[in-house]
C-alpha cells in the first residue's frame, strides 16, 4: 500500500546557521508497491513522522531495526557502513555518558553541557555523513532518568533552534526513562514533554516497568518480580501519549536485563516472557474498542526491547512478533569494536613495542604501518560493523531499504551536494 507523507530535504553542515534559509523542497516517500517487505525512505536523519511510518512498515511485516549506541565518529560511521552495505534503515543513538565522551572527557560536564554539546554533534555528523552513505537513519537519544533532564533540555533547544531553519528537528526522537519514578509522575512528565515534541515533529520513546542492570546510573537493584510490566501500566501510557500524537513508543519491561550477565543467584534467573508483549498489545486493542474506536491491528502500539545484547534469538523473535520495532545493542558491540582491536595486536604484536625494530630484534624495519591509528581503529570499525549486519540478519531487517538516488533535471544529485545545500 502507498503512503503518501510529504518530506523535507535539509542541509546537514554544522554551519547551517549561515545558509541561506531558501524554500525547502518537498518530496514523498512510500513502501512500495511491488513489494510489502521494502520502504523507500528519504536519505539522512528522519522527522519523527517518518520514524513513525518506519516503524509501522516494520510492525506490519514482522522485522525490527537494532538501535546502536555510538560514542564518536568512528563508532557512528562504521554502523552507516553496516547499514549501507545491509540495504536497511538504522537506528543510531547516544546515552548522557556517552555524548559527553563524544564532546572529550576532559569538558566540564557538571551541568551535563558536555553530554548536551556531544550529542548535537554526534547528530550534525550523521546528518552530513549519512546522506553520503545513503542510509535512512532515526537519530535517538537514549536513556534520560529525571536526574538527567537538563541533558533532555539541551538537546530539545537544538531541535527548537534547527526546526526554526529548516522546519525538521535536530534529532528524529528522545527517550524519557522516568521507570524509577511512580507511574503518574512518569507519565505526567511524559505527556509534558511530548506537547512540546510534537510540535517539532519528533518521536518520544518512553520507558515503564524497570529494566534490570545498569544504564548510565539508572540501576534496578530491586526484587525481580518488578522487571515485569502489566498491561494496565502500558495501557496508561497509550491512552495519555495518542491523545497528542500517534508518534510515541513504549519500552516495557519483560524480565529483560542491560549489559549481558549471569544468572542470579538463589534460583531467581530472570526469563524472558516476550509473550507479556502480546498481552500489552491485546489489552490497549480491547481498551480501544471498549470506547468505540476503531482498532484494526492486533498491535495498536510500537514497543521497543532493551537489554537486547545477549538474548536468545528465539525470545527476540517472539518479542518483534507481539510488535517490537526497535531492539538496543550496545554491550555486543562494545565488545566487537574491542575484539577487532584486540586481534589487530595479537596478530602484529611483535611490531606494536616499539616504532623500529621488532620487539626481540633490532632489523631497522618501521612499524608506523602497524601503529597508525587509522589503521587499528578500522579494524576495530569492521568488527564492530560485522555485529551491526548480524543484528540486521536477526531482527530481520537486511534488505527493507530500497535505495534510491535522488535526481535533479533527470540526473543524480551528488552525495556530498546533497549533505551541503538545497538550491
Amino acid at each position: 500500500r502507498s503512503l503518501n507523507q510529504k518530506r523535507e530535504e535539509i542541509p546537514s553542515l554544522p554551519f547551517f546557521d549561515r545558509i541561506p534559509k531558501k524554500k525547502l523542497v518537498r518530496k514523498t516517500f512510500r513502501i512500495m508497491s511491488d513489494s510489502k517487505s521494502t520502504i523507500e525512505l528519504p536519505t539522512g536523519v528522519l522527522t519523527g513522522n517518518q520514524t513513525a511510518e518506519l516503524f509501522a512498515h516494520a510492525k506490519e511485516n514482522g522485522y525490527a531495526i537494532p538501535a546502536f549506541n555510538c560514542t564518536s565518529s568512528s563508532t557512528i560511521n562504521c554502523v552507516l557502513e553496516a547499514a549501507r552495505d545491509a540495504k536497511s534503515p538504522i537506528i543510531i543513538q547516544v546515552s548522557t555518558s556517552g555524548a559527553a565522551f563524544y564532546a572529550g572527557k576532559s569538558v566540564e560536564n557538571g551541568g551535563l553541557e558536555a553530554s548536551v554539546l556531544g550529542a548535537v554533534a554526534a547528530a550534525m555528523h550523521t546528518r552530513t555523513m549519512s546522506k553520503f552513505y545513503g542510509v535512512p537513519v532515526v537519530m535517538h537519544s537514549d536513556h534520560c532518568a529525571k536526574k538527567l533532564l537538563p541533558w533532555f533540555d539541551g538537546m530539545l533547544k537544538a531541535d527548537e533552534e534547527y526546526f526554526k531553519v529548516y522546519g525538521v528537528p535536530l534529532f528524529s526522537s528522545h527517550m524519557l526513562d522516568l521507570s524509577e519514578q511512580k507511574d503518574d509522575e512518569n507519565i505526567a512528565t511524559c505527556v509534558k514533554y511530548f506537547e512540546k515534541m510534537a510540535k517539532l515533529n519528533l518521536f518520544l520513546e518512553m520507558e515503564i516497568g524497570e529494566t534490570g542492570g545498569e544504564e548510565d546510573g539508572v540501576k534496578h537493584e530491586g526484587d525481580i518480580s518488578e522487571l515485569f510490566t502489566h498491561p494496565d501500566q502500558v495501557w496508561k501510557v497509550h491512552q495519555a501519549l495518542s491523545a497528542i500524537s500517534p508518534n510515541f513508543s513504549i519500552a516495557a519491561a519483560f524480565g529483560n536485563f542491560h549489559g549481558v550477565y549471569k544468572a542470579p543467584d538463589g534460583g531467581n534467573a530472570v526469563k524472558l516472557t516476550p509473550e507479556l508483549l502480546g498481552k500489552h498489545q491485546a489489552k490497549i486493542k480491547a481498551e480501544l474498542t471498549k470506547a468505540g474506536k476503531e482498532c484494526k491491528s492486533s498491535k495498536p502500539t510500537f514497543l521497543v526491547m532493551h537489554g537486547g545484547s545477549g538474548s536468545e534469538k528465539s525470545e527476540i523473535l517472539e518479542a518483534v512478533k507481539n510488535g517490537v520495532v526497535k531492539m538496543n545493542v550496545d554491550t555486543d558491540t562494545q565488545w566487537a569494536y574491542w575484539d577487532g582491536v584486540h586481534q589487530y595486536y595479537l596478530k602484529n604484536s611483535d611490531r606494536l613495542f616499539k616504532q623500529i625494530g621488532g620487539k626481540d630484534n633490532e632489523d631497522g624495519k618501521p612499524n608506523k604501518k602497524k601503529y597508525d591509528p587509522r589503521v587499528w581503529i578500522r579494524e576495530a570499525e569492521k568488527s564492530m560493523a560485522k555485529r551491526v549486519t548480524e543484528a540486521l540478519k536477526d531482527l530481520g531487517a537486511l534488505g527493507k531499504y530500497a535505495p534510491k538516488p535522488e535526481l535533479k533535471d533527470g540526473k543524480p544529485v551528488a552525495p556530498y551536494v546533497r549533505a551541503i545545500v538545497k538550491s
